[in-house]
């Protein structure tokens, strides 16, 4: 009976695989938009935005955690970006990234999870209904070989009451052919015991009559 104890395991290294390859792959789902001037306000910090590429330019603004930009040029540490209202604002290089920020990265991957969720619940109850199948399989086979094993011990037991039979019946015909033989003897010792008798007898009883015959 084959072990099916590791398939919740190897089911959850499954799932717990696809998950990371999933986390793996989200950068490289998004190089198409950083090859273009899409860039994101890093999400570890909320931002100010200068009027100019160098620290001596005032502040004309804040740009929000995760907050999609364009980028338009680099000159130095910072790069000057198109806000969403349409602004021209510079803000330092180091705070953007290429790839979305997690409050729009979130979502996406929630909804690949749960259609991987749904893909891996799909492979598990195909596994467990293939385990089943199998393993409805396998009781059929073993019932069968008991069948099989019982229906084998009856006839080994037909055969051995069978030769028992036949060696009495073989003894009581060598018994039968002994007195059969006997009789013959015995049969053949009377015809012979008789011939000779009417052997002796007959020429007696010859000579007897002639001896008769002479009286007249």
């Amino acid at each position: 009976m084959p072990n099916t104890q590791p398939a919740p395991l190897a089911l959850t290294a499954l799932r717990s695989g696809l998950i990371a390859a999933l986390i793996a792959l989200a950068a490289p789902a998004h190089a198409e938009e950083a090859a273009s001037d899409a860039r994101w306000v890093s999400d570890s910090l909320s931002t100010y935005v200068r009027s100019g590429p160098t620290d001596g330019h005032r502040i004309v603004g804040t740009l929000k955690s995760g907050q999609k930009v364009s980028l338009l040029t680099s000159q130095g540490n910072y790069s000057q970006v198109r806000g969403q209202s349409g602004d021209l604002v510079w803000i330092l290089t180091s705070d953007l990234q290429a790839v979305p920020g997690q409050n729009e990265r979130l979502p996406q991957l929630d909804q690949q999870v749960a259609e991987l969720s749904g893909q891996l619940k799909t492979i598990d109850d195909s596994w467990k209904s293939r385990v089943q199948g199998m393993q409805e399989t396998l009781d059929s086979r073993k019932a069968l070989i008991d069948e099989l094993e019982t229906r084998n011990k009856g006839l080994n037991e037909q055969l051995e009451q069978s030769q028992s039979s036949l060696r009495d019946v073989q003894a009581r015909l060598g018994d039968e052919n002994k007195q059969v033989m006997m009789r013959y003897m015995v049969y053949g010792g009377s015809i012979a015991g008789a011939g000779l008798l009417a052997g002796l007898i007959l020429p007696a009883l010859s000579r007897g009559r002639k001896r008769n015959d002479r009286w007249f």
